[in-house]
C-alpha cells in the first residue's frame, strides 16, 4: 500500500464513528435522504458478502461510509494487481465512475482482468430520462459535486457489460420519489417500485453485475440426494449418472424417517458404489427436504452443490448439463426447469402444472428473474455462494418450509445470475408424491407475497 490509501471500516469503528451527513458542503435533507436511499439498497447486497471496495472513490464517500459490509476497503486504480489477491466473496463499489467515465469499457474490461468469479461489481447509475433535472440540480445548489458526463440506457449497459466479460444480472431503480416528507417518500417509493413503467422512473437505480468466468480445470461437484420412502429408486442413482464419473464427484444420501426400507437400501448403495464415485448418507436430524439439503450440504465437500430428488423425476443423466452450465460460465445459480419440455404421461397433474406456471410467472417479477419454473428440485451453486446465500437467510428469517425459496431468492437479490437447463420431467417408477396440492400451493402464494412486501418493495432487514 502506499501512504494512507487504504481505509478500513470494521462494524466496531462505524458504531463508533457515525456519520455526519450534514457535513461536507452542508448537505441538506434532499441529499440526506437520496444517500440513505442508495445506502440501504447497496447494503441489501454487500452486508452478506465478506468485503466491500470502494473503487477508485471520488470526492464524496457519503454513500460508502453508509453502506454495511463485514469489512470495507478503499482502493485506488494503481492497487488493481491487489484485487486478484482477494479470495473471499467480495463486492466492488462503483459510486458515480461509471456516470463519470468517457470509456466505460475500459473501465469494466480493467476489472475484469483482476476479479474473481465469487466478486460482483455494484454501480450507482442516474437515470438517463433525467439528464437535464441534474444540471437544473446543479445550477440551483442541490448538487455541489462534477455533473455526470455520461448518462446511458439499460439496453447500451447491458451491451457494454457483454462487451467487457460481465453479465448485468440486476438493476433496481430507487427514489421514484426523491424526498422525505417525513413518511410520505418512503411510502411512495415502496409502492412505486413495483409498478411497471413507474419504477423505471428512479433517479437512479442500483445495477449489479457478475464476471463470467469459465472453469480452466474441472471443480469437484456434491450431489445431495434426499431419500424418504424411496427405496426403489436407490441404485438407479447410480446408473444413471454414469457421465458423470469422469469428474470429481461425491454423492451424500440424506435418509428422512423413511417407512420402508430406504435407509437400509442406501446403506447397501453406499458398501457397493464406493470407486467410481465419492459415496457417503447419514440420518437427517430434522424433517422436511429443506432440512436434509441443509444437512447434506454442511456435510459436502464439493466446490459445487446440487440437489437431486430421490423419486428420480428429474433425469439424473441431465445433471452434466448443470454442471457444464455452470463452468461455461452461463451462470452461478443453475436453475432446473420442467415446464419447456413435453412432460411425460402421469408426471404432473394439470392443476399442479398451472400452478407451476403460475408462480414461475409471480416470481418472475417478484425477483426481477426470467424463471421458467420455480419449483423444480434441481439447483446447482458454489460452495462460496451458498454461504453467501446462508447469511442473507438467516437475515431474511425461517419463511421457507420448502428450501427452493431460500435459494431463488437470494440468487436473484444478490445477482448470482441464474439461469434455467430445461429437463423432461419424467413420471415416477416407485414410490408417491409427497406434495399435498392445496396447502402447499397456500404455502407458496404466501412466500410469494413476502417476497413481493419486502425485498420487492425495498423492505429488507437492515442488519445481517
Amino acid at each position: 500500500m502506499k501512504g494512507n490509501t487504504e481505509t478500513k471500516y470494521t462494524p466496531e469503528l462505524l458504531m463508533n464513528s457515525p456519520v455526519d451527513l450534514s457535513a461536507e458542503g452542508g448537505v441538506g435533507h434532499f441529499k440526506r435522504y437520496a444517500y440513505q436511499v442508495l445506502a440501504r439498497e447497496v447494503s441489501s447486497i454487500s452486508r452478506y458478502f465478506d468485503r466491500l471496495i470502494n473503487w477508485a472513490p471520488k470526492a464524496s464517500t457519503e454513500v460508502f461510509n453508509l453502506v454495511e459490509c463485514r469489512e470495507k476497503t478503499n482502493f485506488q486504480a494503481f492497487q488493481l494487481s491487489q484485487l486478484s489477491s482477494i479470495s473471499e466473496t467480495s463486492v466492488i463499489f462503483l459510486d458515480g465512475n461509471v456516470n463519470h467515465s468517457s470509456d466505460i469499457q475500459e473501465l469494466l474490461e480493467t476489472l475484469k482482468g483482476a476479479v474473481s468469479r465469487s466478486t460482483r461489481l455494484v454501480a450507482i447509475l442516474y437515470n438517463p430520462y433525467y439528464k437535464l433535472v441534474f444540471s437544473l440540480m446543479n445550477l440551483l445548489g442541490v448538487r455541489k459535486g462534477a455533473l455526470p458526463s455520461t448518462f446511458i440506457s439499460r439496453s447500451a449497459l447491458e451491451n457494454l457489460a457483454r462487451l467487457s466479460g460481465f453479465e448485468v444480472c440486476r438493476i433496481q431503480p430507487v427514489l421514484q420519489f426523491p424526498f422525505k416528507w417525513f413518511f410520505v417518500g418512503p411510502i411512495l417509493n415502496a409502492i412505486l417500485r413495483v409498478v411497471p413503467i413507474v419504477r423505471w422512473m428512479g433517479f437512479a437505480a442500483i445495477v449489479t453485475l457478475r464476471p463470467i468466468v469459465q472453469e480452466t480445470k474441472a471443480p469437484s461437484l456434491s450431489i445431495v440426494v434426499p431419500a424418504r420412502n424411496e427405496a426403489g429408486n436407490i441404485d438407479n442413482v447410480f446408473s444413471r449418472l454414469k457421465n458423470l464419473e469422469a469428474f470429481p464427484v461425491e454423492i451424500i444420501f440424506v435418509e428422512g424417517h423413511s417407512k420402508d426400507n430406504t435407509w437400509e437400501k442406501i446403506q447397501e448403495a453406499v458398501r457397493n458404489y464406493q470407486g467410481s464415485f465419492r459415496v457417503s448418507a447419514c440420518q437427517q436430524t430434522g424433517k422436511g427436504k429443506k432440512n436434509a439439503v441443509k444437512e447434506g450440504f454442511e456435510k459436502a465437500n464439493g466446490d459445487l452443490l446440487t440437489i437431486l430428488d430421490a423419486d428420480l423425476t428429474m433425469p439424473p443423466e441431465m445433471l452434466i448439463r448443470f454442471y457444464q452450465a455452470y463452468c461455461q460460465g452461463k451462470g452461478d445459480f443453475i436453475n432446473g426447469s420442467r415446464l419447456v419440455y413435453p412432460m411425460a404421461t402421469g408426471s404432473m397433474q394439470f392443476l399442479n402444472h398451472l400452478g407451476n406456471i403460475f408462480f414461475a410467472k409471480a416470481l418472475s417479477f417478484v425477483t426481477d428473474t426470467p424463471l421458467t419454473d420455480s419449483l423444480c428440485g434441481t439447483k446447482l451453486v458454489s460452495r462460496k455462494h451458498y454461504q453467501v446465500m446462508n447469511r442473507w437467510c438467516e437475515s431474511f428469517g425461517d419463511f421457507d418450509p420448502f428450501g427452493d425459496f431460500e435459494l431463488i431468492f437470494p440468487a436473484a437479490v444478490l445477482g448470482l445470475g441464474s439461469i434455467d437447463v430445461p429437463v423432461r420431467y419424467q413420471a415416477r417408477t416407485y414410490g408417491s408424491t409427497n406434495i399435498s396440492r392445496f396447502q402447499h400451493g397456500w404455502q407458496l402464494l404466501r412466500m410469494t407475497l413476502i417476497g413481493l412486501f419486502t425485498f420487492k418493495m425495498g423492505r429488507m432487514p437492515q442488519k445481517g
